[in-house]
């Protein structure tokens, strides 16, 4: 493989470390308080699933979510958290990034009808997955460092 300044695998764990940083923007944006005190991250959510064409979006919705929102809520904001510093630090990084994968995932079928969020998730799905089959943990990581998922 040919690259320009750094080598593959370098270019992976910076690609790896940006979506860590796009997960911690995510987590650093949230209104927090909101989300925790007021609920508002999960009834938004619920009004977009309560309308969504789609029965499974709307009974899985009420099934998991509706009847633990603070749980979801602080589950949905400590797992970006979570995700943004396991792939900047490179840590337990193939489980942060099937997982992340999952969440956008998630945010993708849940938003389904809203185009501006559609880029942002399929973006970050599809880093996902390049990090994960390249196996982007190799440099730069803690997992490296540790001889983890070699």
């Amino acid at each position: 493989m040919q690259t320009i300044w750094l080598g593959g695998a370098e270019w992976l764990a910076v690609l790896r470390i940006g979506l860590g940083l796009w997960w911690l923007e995510s987590w650093r944006h949230k209104d927090r308080r909101g989300w925790f005190e007021r609920g508002t991250g999960i009834a938004w959510a619920a009004d977009i699933a309560g309308k969504h064409r789609w029965g499974v979006v709307r009974t899985g919705f009420r099934r998991v979510v509706e009847p633990r929102p603070k749980l979801i809520a602080y589950v949905v904001v400590y797992a970006e958290l979570a995700l943004g510093i396991g792939l900047v630090t490179g840590f337990l990084t193939p489980i942060a990034l099937v997982a992340g994968l999952l969440l956008n995932l998630l945010y993708l079928v849940l938003m389904i009808h809203d185009w501006a969020e559609q880029g942002q998730n399929a973006m970050m799905a599809l880093i996902s997955l390049v990090a994960l089959f390249a196996m982007a943990w190799q440099t730069w990581s803690l997992d490296a460092a540790l001889g983890l998922f070699l």
